[in-house]
């Protein structure tokens, strides 16, 4: 009895990995778009992969705790003790570097020009050598990149704040917008979108799926993207809609898939799409 309950805990937890797979993509992906160009997506999805195996470990369903919401704590955070680990100054370093640049701008704006090294280290109440000294040590840690971390920590690099009511309701009107511009896509197209964004498939696995050429996959994914930002932008902000230069049965085409998104549903069912916290309601 002990030996298939193991057995069907394991399979359980596989289970789980396998099928939030996406959720680490989606919290990459939303991390990424904040961060310095040298910081590679694969070392955070690694990062992401091995924190969503240890939630599903340590799960307890008795607790009554959505997976998708535990897992999605456990894996924010590993993301940010990956990115903690790319951060060579200490936190005392940083602390110290932030009173600096505090002080300097009051300074600045006080005096009508940039503060003397003397005048700096005077306003901070220490000597001039241990100015000198912190600068030494931030530049000693800074990343050898053009577009390096900021003097701020990985908390910094990545802020989480509290969205208003207002805000919540446009950013879960947004992603429902989002799915129902793929769900109106052409059937190609679609199946190019979902297998590559939210399936995260490999280019050549679709190639095969579809019988065409990796390159022609590439196009069908860029003509996609395309209909869709023109689609939503027709839909949320119709000012940014370009001009289009379409004529006949392009045109008619377009026009078409503008009506289709609409045709998906109202503002109920965009915000079906998640939940009251704006999480995708499948995770």
């Amino acid at each position: 009895m002990t030996t298939i309950a193991i057995k069907t805990s394991s399979a359980e937890r596989e289970e789980l990995v396998r099928s939030h797979l996406p959720l680490v993509g989606h919290l990459v992906r939303e991390m990424l778009g904040r961060l310095p160009a040298h910081v590679l997506r694969e070392d955070l999805i690694s990062a992401g992969m091995a924190a969503l195996a240890g939630a599903a470990r340590s799960f307890d369903p008795a607790r009554g705790i959505p997976f998708g919401s535990f897992a999605t704590t456990r894996i924010r955070g590993a993301l940010l003790d990956e990115l903690r680990g790319l951060d060579w100054a200490s936190r005392s370093v940083r602390t110290r570097a932030r009173r600096v640049e505090t002080t300097q701008q009051e300074l600045t704006a006080a005096l009508g020009r940039s503060p003397s090294q003397q005048e700096l280290a005077e306003a901070l109440g220490v000597a001039v050598e241990e100015l000198k000294s912190l600068n030494e040590d931030v530049q000693r840690s800074v990343v050898l990149s053009l577009q390096g971390f900021t003097a701020g920590t990985a908390e910094d690099l990545v802020p989480e704040r509290a969205a208003g009511p207002e805000e919540l309701i446009l950013h879960r009107e947004r992603i429902g917008y989002l799915h129902q511009a793929v769900a109106a896509l052409p059937e190609r197209l679609r199946k190019v979108v979902t297998a590559y964004f939210f399936d995260e498939r490999p280019m050549s696995d679709i190639a095969e799926q579809l019988g065409v050429t990796e390159s022609r996959v590439s196009q069908l994914r860029a003509e996609a993207l395309v209909l869709m930002r023109d689609g939503l932008n027709n839909h949320l902000d119709p000012d940014l809609v370009a001009a289009a230069r379409d004529k006949g049965c392009v045109a008619r085409r377009r026009e078409a898939y503008y009506a289709n998104i609409a045709a998906q549903g109202d503002l109920s069912a965009r915000l079906a799409v998640t939940n009251p916290l704006g999480m995708p309601r499948s995770f």
